[in-house]
């Protein structure tokens, strides 16, 4: 690995550590014990067999998925939503459109097609530049608050990848510990079973996917091709411009660092991880923000089916499939719930998953 970015990471790392002990001895009762009333609730929720340790996931009693609205905020949603669009506007944008992003008019002669915009018989189509579909979902090992592991999510948007992501924020117990036996020294940490690449440093790892999936990569270019010719990016590509915003996105937050008790964590400390719930969305969403906290704290393995503007087949997949066309949306296999609406998915979250 680069010495640079080694240090930058153990900087990073050491910045966390101190500002979460100091909030923890400023805002932490003496004696503090958790609340019984949700770890019994819990483990009336999620419930192992003593005899098989086949652990059950189910949701809430009465759960019922609210209604999708457009272009709303949920009540008391509001300043979370406008913090989660700071990292938006630092990164500028990255990872909401596909990559080639061309959009134009059209006839409108096919209302089963995804479009935002449809007016006197025209509709809005958008186009991409993309390279060689991997058959297999990239798999990555990452968390949600660090400023490397958002530049590879940004580049899997950008490129309308299918990537399955296992949470390792700090005190994560069970995808951490398995990354480090592969040979991981640092996150993120992917695997392509397309290619049987894999790799930790960020940038390397933007590098391939680019190269493989990325709209140079049938051209023939030497392996040892830049950023500039792979096609990456400028806010995407190697240098300070790029690791100073993402910083900065991260900083803005500062969630999705830390593991905290969770259902999927037992069933994985068991031997038997929750099946990946399957979210559909784009990296910059300010939408999303919040859930993949969540989903990265509880260490909840989930695929990311990204749909950035410009994914036109994943569109109008969703669209088919729910009659609509909204992101987040979040499917769970281990209770069968499948649901709009970002606030909703995380109180999902933590009434089904949280300990």
């Amino acid at each position: 690995f680069r010495a640079t970015e080694w240090m930058d990471k153990a900087t990073w790392s050491l910045l966390y550590s101190t500002m979460v002990a100091a909030l923890a001895a400023s805002f932490a009762p003496a004696g503090a014990a958790p609340k019984a009333g949700r770890r019994a609730a819990a483990r009336c929720r999620a419930s192992a067999d003593a005899n098989t340790k086949t652990f059950r996931i189910t949701a809430p009693e009465g759960w019922t998925p609210p209604e999708p609205k457009k272009f709303t905020v949920a009540e008391g949603s509001l300043g979370n939503v406008i913090s989660a669009a700071v990292p938006l506007v630092l990164r500028l944008g990255t990872g909401a459109l596909v990559n080639g992003y061309a959009p134009s008019l059209v006839d409108d002669d096919d209302a089963t097609k995804y479009s935002i915009v449809r007016f006197a018989g025209k509709r809005l189509a958008e186009a991409s530049a993309l390279g060689p579909r991997p058959a297999l979902p990239i798999e990555v090992f990452e968390y949600e608050g660090s400023p490397y592991c958002r530049k590879v999510r940004e580049a899997c948007a950008c490129l309308d990848l299918d990537v399955v992501y296992r949470p390792c924020p700090s005190g994560e117990s069970y995808w951490r510990p398995m990354a480090k036996a592969e040979g991981a020294a640092t996150f993120p940490y992917m695997k392509d079973p397309n290619t049987g690449a894999s790799m930790c440093e960020s940038d390397d790892i933007v590098e391939h996917l680019f190269r493989n999936y990325g709209p140079t990569a049938s051209s023939g270019l030497p392996a040892d091709a830049d950023a500039k010719a792979l096609g990456v990016p400028f806010m995407l590509r190697r240098g300070g411009i790029t690791n100073l915003t993402c910083y900065a996105a991260a900083v803005a937050r500062l969630k999705g660092l830390r593991a905290r008790p969770s259902r999927a964590s037992e069933a994985a400390s068991a031997g038997e991880p929750v099946e990946p719930l399957v979210l559909w969305t784009y990296e910059s969403s300010p939408f999303t923000k919040a859930v993949r906290e969540a989903l990265t704290e509880m260490a909840i393995p989930h695929a990311v089916r990204y749909c950035p503007r410009g994914s036109v087949s994943k569109r109008d997949e969703l669209l088919a499939k729910t009659g609509t066309f909204q992101v987040p949306y979040l499917e769970d296999p281990n209770t069968g719930v499948a649901m709009f609406e970002s606030a909703a998915m995380v109180d999902y979250l933590e009434k089904t998953y949280s300990l």
